[in-house]
């Protein structure tokens, strides 16, 4: 009956109960109170007066405690962790009202954060695309059509400007080839026509030609069966940390592994390097990285590693089977 009582209702009960028990102890108990107060009357109503507020301070901050419980809760509920609810044991009618609202609120918060999330990387992948297409059917097209100009220029300049003519023509084949990788980076074909497997591998060998890292790679075959969204996640945040590794960490050799395990699998990139700064990074790579687990429902961490060196490890829950059939790791294997 108490638990079911509204909030405001059991402290008007607790406040009655104890204004009833102070008559009572007036009217039963010998203790008289004179027209002269004495100080023997005096310290009995003091004393009275200090029970009474000691055991209406007790008994509200049980009311009150449950409340306090819930929003010390709340503070530790963190949006970069979705999925995370609240939970009162026992609480009165208007605490668990307020748990439902809260809980609710991160659901809508947590739905549109997603949906919207969703939406703008949709886009920025649409815009790669856009933008591959262009740099490699019309700029990269110009640049053919330069780098053929000038074979033919050079088979006919005079001797004393062959030299320059051969270092614009090798300054041009830079170019193209510069080119071509940019766009690859903004459209992994590998991962549209050959999977996450060889998209990986792709871009670990594409890293150690552009840079003087060395990328030794470790991936299961039981990556197909992902969905396209979570692929593309993964990748992109391999593809973010090699290039955070080759360009900043000054390390001589990354790890790349894909590996299985129960129910989740799990994407590590290890380097020797001197570690980042977490906070110099947030806006930019980092921050995109994190957004891009938080939509896949993946949980990225980034550690620094004994003696030196950084980790990131992506840890991408498994959907459940289709019909609730077991996942029989066999069917995936190359």
């Amino acid at each position: 009956m108490l638990v079911a009582m509204t909030l405001f209702w059991r402290v008007v009960a607790i406040n009655t109960g104890l204004l009833l028990a102070a008559t009572l102890a007036l009217v039963l108990s010998p203790a008289t109170v004179s027209a002269t107060l004495t100080l023997t009357e005096l310290a009995v109503l003091a004393v009275g007066i200090v029970i009474v507020t000691g055991v209406n301070v007790l008994l509200l901050r049980r009311v009150f405690g449950p409340l306090e419980h819930l929003a010390g809760l709340m503070r530790r509920v963190e949006p970069a962790e979705p999925g995370r609810r609240i939970t009162v044991d026992r609480p009165v009618a208007e605490v668990a009202d307020l748990a439902h609202a809260f809980n609710e609120m991160l659901d809508r918060l947590e739905r549109e954060r997603l949906s919207s999330g969703r939406r703008a990387l949709a886009a920025q992948e649409r815009e790669r695309r856009r933008l591959a297409r262009e740099l490699h059917d019309e700029l990269g097209q110009i640049l053919t059509g330069v780098g053929l100009q000038l074979d033919g220029l050079a088979r006919r300049v005079p001797p004393e400007l062959a030299d320059d003519v051969a270092q614009v023509q090798l300054a041009t084949r830079q170019g193209i080839e510069d080119l071509r990788e940019i766009a690859r980076g903004l459209r992994p074909g590998a991962l549209e026509e050959f999977g996450l497997r060889s998209a990986l591998i792709t871009l670990a060998s594409g890293v150690e030609e552009r840079s003087a890292l060395r990328v030794r790679h470790q991936l299961c075959a039981e990556t197909s069966a992902l969905p396209p969204e979570h692929s593309l996640a993964i990748y992109r945040i391999a593809q973010e940390s090699l290039t955070n590794t080759a360009r900043h960490a000054h390390a001589h050799e990354a790890e790349l592994t894909v590996e299985r395990r129960d129910d989740h699998i799990t994407l590590r990139i290890r380097d020797d390097g001197t570690g980042f700064d977490a906070d110099a990074q947030a806006g930019t790579g980092l921050a995109g990285m994190r957004e891009r687990a938080l939509l896949i429902r993946a949980r990225l961490t980034i550690e620094p590693t004994q003696p030196h060196g950084t980790e990131v490890r992506l840890e991408l829950p498994l959907p459940p089977p289709p019909n609730g059939a077991a996942h029989d790791p066999r069917r995936h294997r190359r």
